[in-house]
């Protein structure tokens, strides 16, 4: 029988990905909601095509315009978060792909972990903004946390069985020195500093390998991605910072490395190509069609490998002394570089300006602990405060 999936952020590149994977293996997974924001047009082509029980889009005027165009169509058209909760932890779900970008997929991802789901996280931002609480409830009730950002899938596939399947998540007994995690360097690896704050949000968005949305190419581009990646790969392997290691990789052909104590370095590779985890994840532990053409070594010239240049990327060296700080300041930085991006793309801040009030929140931020959902949320809303009005300060 078909396993039923929830896609949270279906209308988005990670959602039309696993679609993807899913039409490719239509007898093993069956499409039970989609989760959206407010591209109706998008989801009224996926309802279409994959008939689904439900589909929650994110407020009511979304919501009615879809319904309208799905007359006569057997699917349920909701909104709003609790709707999402509610599909997330249908007793009727196996499987909840998580890839709603930003804190807007906190709950309903903790919906489907607190429901005991399979969940395939692609939502970095549930772990940044909440980890400890987010993975003792993974272990609580007895959810199954796979991750699909390429990089934490990689490293997760180099992980010895014993990590992949929960049994021991001390790295010294399984002989692991490092985990070392790849980024690309964005567009702007080898672009002269003294020009990035003239970069454009067009130049922002143009990332030289993945397709992504633009908040999470932006994110590349300052590689805050790459900070955030960092932290969330601190909560998934249960380490500290001093575990892990940022390498620049431009060829974006390994996905991310695990170092051991005896020498060795085990390596997952493959084309730049989100199809590849989310297909990892949705059959774990098999391995089924992705859609995707495998490597040509003949064409692979060469690998490259660097440190990253801090200089260039200050917001990659804020987001590993954030991790450093502990919850409260993960959750503040995450909330300001939200905002912050958000108001490079409508063109209120310069792009060097993201980093300016990622600082400042941090900086001005009360380090105290949160230990609940509610004290997270309220550190979140207290830094997208802070950081609208320091964009308000430095709109151009």
């Amino acid at each position: 029988m078909a396993e039923q999936v929830v896609i949270l952020g279906s209308s988005g590149s990670i959602g039309t990905s696993t679609l993807d994977v899913i039409s490719r293996n239509k007898e093993r997974f069956n499409v039970f909601a989609l989760v959206a924001g407010k591209n109706v047009d998008v989801v009224h082509q996926q309802v279409l095509l994959h008939t689904p029980k439900y589909v929650v889009m994110h407020d009511e005027p979304a919501a009615l315009s879809l319904k309208e165009r799905l007359q006569g169509v057997d699917t349920e058209v909701l909104s709003g978060t609790q709707a999402m909760c509610d599909v997330s932890a249908h007793s009727d779900v196996d499987i909840v792909m998580s890839a709603i970008v930003g804190a807007a997929g906190l709950l309903p991802t903790l919906a489907a972990v607190e429901a005991g789901k399979k969940v395939l996280l692609a939502n970095k931002e549930s772990l940044v903004m909440s980890g400890k609480l987010f993975m003792d409830k993974v272990k609580r009730h007895g959810a199954t946390l796979l991750p699909i950002d390429s990089e934490h899938n990689a490293i997760f596939q180099c992980m010895p069985r014993q990590m992949q399947q929960g049994i021991q998540t001390n790295f010294a007994p399984l002989g692991i020195r490092k985990i070392l995690l790849t980024g690309s360097g964005g567009p702007f690896l080898n672009r002269d500093i003294n020009t990035l704050d003239d970069v454009t949000v067009a130049e922002a968005v143009a990332h030289p390998n993945w397709s992504m949305g633009q908040k999470i190419s932006v994110d590349s581009a300052t590689m805050m991605n790459k900070g955030l990646e960092f932290i969330e790969a601190k909560w998934l392997f249960d380490c500290q910072a001093d575990d892990i290691e940022v390498v620049i990789h431009p060829q974006s052909m390994i996905h991310s490395m695990v170092q051991y104590q005896d020498g060795s370095v085990i390596a997952q590779m493959g084309q730049p190509d989100m199809r590849t985890p989310i297909a990892y994840g949705l059959a774990y532990p098999e391995r089924i069609d992705a859609g995707v053409k495998p490597l040509d070594f003949s064409d692979m010239k060469d690998f490259t490998f660097t440190e990253p240049d801090y200089a260039r990327y200050p917001n990659l060296k804020l987001a590993i002394e954030a991790c450093r700080l502990g919850q409260a300041a993960t959750t503040t930085l995450n909330a300001a570089n939200e905002v912050s991006v958000a108001a490079f793309l409508k063109k209120q801040i310069g792009f060097m300006d993201i980093f300016k009030v990622n600082e400042q929140v941090l900086s001005m931020s009360a380090q105290r602990d949160v230990n609940s959902l509610d004290e997270i949320m309220d550190a979140d809303s207290a830094a997208r405060r802070c950081a609208n009005e320091l964009v308000m300060r430095q709109m151009r």
